[in-house]
C-alpha cells in the first residue's frame, strides 16, 4: 500500500507525470482565455509546442466533444461539453439550483441583467445570467473571464475571502489600467474592499468599460466563505448613480435570500 507522504513525493517528481496529458491540459488553459478560438499556428507560437503535437492533440479532443473547430476560419474553440464540466467543479454546492430563480426575480425587479460568477485564480468568470428585457442590454457571454480589480463582483468575493486568501490573490493582480476610473494600485483597492466589506455590496462604476454600471453582494455559505456574486449590470444611459445606489439595497437583498439558502 502506498502511504500518502510517498505518493505526494511522487507527485512531485517530473518522473510520474504524462507529458501528452500536460500538453492537452495546457492547450485547453489557453484556449479557454480565448472565446474567439485559436489556429494551430498560433498556438504552436504561443505555446512553443511542436505542430504535430499540437495538432494530435486538437483532433483527439475534437473527436472526443471537448473542443469544435470553426471550418471557414480553421481555428478551434472550447466545446459545451467544457462548460459542462466547469459547472460540474464550482457548482458541487447546488449554486445554480439554489439561486436561479432568485436570479431571475433580481432581474425583473431591477429590470437589469442579473449575473452570478465565481472566482477562479485571480480571475472572475461568469456562471449564469437572466438577461434583461431591455432592447439595449447588458450580455456576457458564459464562461467570461474578467478582471478582479474592474468588477463588481470580483470585488464582493475578494471583500469577504479569509485574509490570507486575499492577499495571496491581491498580490498577483496587474493593476492594468481600462478607463478613468480604474483602480490602478493594491493600496486604492484594498481600500476599495474594506469599504465593500463594511457595507455588503461592490460598484463597478464604468472601470472596464465606461458605458458599464454594475452593482454586486457575495453569496455566502454555511461557514461565511464567498461562494459566488449576484451583480446586476446595465448600460450608464440608464443606470445612474442614484439608480445604482438603489439597485444595491435590492442586489444585497437577494444575495443574502441565496445565501440563507446554504445554512441547513
Amino acid at each position: 500500500m502506498v502511504k500518502k507522504k510517498d505518493l505526494q513525493a511522487a507527485l512531485k517528481g517530473s518522473r510520474y507525470q504524462v507529458p501528452a496529458l500536460a500538453r492537452g491540459l495546457k492547450i485547453l488553459e489557453f484556449l479557454a482565455s480565448k472565446p474567439e478560438g485559436c489556429t494551430i499556428a498560433e498556438l504552436v507560437s504561443v505555446l512553443k509546442l511542436p505542430k504535430p503535437s499540437v495538432f494530435r492533440m486538437l483532433l483527439t479532443l475534437t473527436e472526443g466533444g471537448y473542443l469544435v473547430r470553426a471550418e471557414e476560419l480553421s481555428k478551434y474553440r472550447l466545446s459545451r461539453k467544457m462548460l459542462s464540466l466547469g459547472y460540474a467543479a464550482v457548482d458541487s454546492q447546488g449554486l445554480l439550483e439554489k439561486s436561479i430563480d432568485i436570479l431571475r426575480k433580481l432581474r425583473d425587479l431591477s429590470g437589469e441583467t442579473a449575473s452570478l460568477s465565481v472566482l477562479s485564480g485571480n480571475e472572475g468568470i461568469m456562471l449564469e445570467q437572466a438577461p434583461s428585457s431591455h432592447a439595449v442590454k447588458v450580455i456576457v457571454q458564459i464562461g467570461h473571464r474578467f478582471p478582479l480589480h474592474t468588477a463588481a463582483p470580483g470585488k464582493a468575493l475578494l471583500a469577504f475571502l479569509p485574509c490570507d486568501e486575499r492577499d495571496k490573490i491581491i498580490d498577483s493582480l496587474e493593476y492594468r489600467r481600462f478607463t478613468a476610473t480604474t483602480i490602478t494600485s493594491k493600496e486604492a483597492f484594498l481600500k476599495e474592499l474594506k469599504g465593500v466589506r463594511e457595507s455588503g455590496v461592490a460598484f463597478d462604476r464604468g472601470e472596464e468599460l465606461d458605458d458599464l454600471r454594475c452593482v454586486a453582494a457575495p453569496i455566502l455559505d454555511y461557514y461565511g466563505y464567498p461562494v459566488a456574486a449576484l451583480c446586476a449590470s446595465g448600460p450608464s444611459s440608464r443606470i445612474k448613480e442614484r439608480e445604482l445606489v438603489r439597485f444595491s439595497g435590492i442586489v444585497l437583498k437577494h444575495a443574502k435570500m441565496i445565501s440563507e439558502r446554504f445554512s441547513f
